[in-house]
């Protein structure tokens, strides 16, 4: 295991060991981090979290971390390529649940999750702001998608990657499979 792999092991586990707070308390440890406030670390700021973490790493190995989790080429982490990194992997079976809650939801069957496919399998009339006038179904619609969307820019699309990314967050917050897809299976009815 390199430098980097031990790393995202330590911080990991200590954010396990903090329960299902541990990754929002990362959230919350990362933004305290950017200290230039650019929504984003560079190495010098992580080489700094690491230690305040007991993690102590040179401006090599900091550099190292960060082209090794940098997803979008900016050179930084962003606070989504940061948890993305502590997430830990999913099983077999979580990976398949998701997988069919995002077919159902892909009703074009095109690889990506649109407003035209939700309108299909998610009804907004009942929505308490749609009753009151204050937004259209649409505008619910779009916001329950902007849930799932990972991209900076929302764009009105979601793909299976980051239908994951999303419920992989959900995932490390519950201790067992059965859990997990029990979950999901009722919250899709799948």
């Amino acid at each position: 295991m390199d430098t980097v792999d031990a790393t995202v092991e330590k911080l990991r586990e200590q954010c396990l060991s903090r329960g299902a707070s541990g990754i929002q308390g990362l959230a919350r440890f990362f933004r305290r981090l950017d200290q230039d406030r650019s929504r984003s670390l560079d190495a010098g700021e992580l080489q700094q979290g690491l230690a305040e973490l007991g993690l102590v790493l040179d401006m090599a190995e900091a550099e190292g971390v960060c082209r090794r989790w940098d997803r979008d080429g900016s050179g930084m982490l962003d606070l989504e390529e940061f948890l993305r990194v502590l997430r830990p992997p999913m099983s077999q079976a979580r990976e398949a649940v998701i997988a069919a809650a995002f077919a159902k939801l892909d009703r074009s069957g095109d690889g990506v999750v649109t407003v035209d496919d939700l309108r299909g399998v998610y009804s907004c009339r009942a929505h308490p702001k749609v009753r009151s006038g204050e937004w259209t179904e649409e505008e619910v619609l779009r916001r329950f998608l902007d849930n799932f969307d990972s991209s900076s820019e929302k764009d009105g699309q979601v793909t299976l990657a980051e239908f994951q990314d999303y419920y992989s967050g959900v995932s490390a917050s519950m201790d067992t499979d059965e859990e997990f897809v029990a979950m999901m299976t009722s919250a899709w009815r799948l």
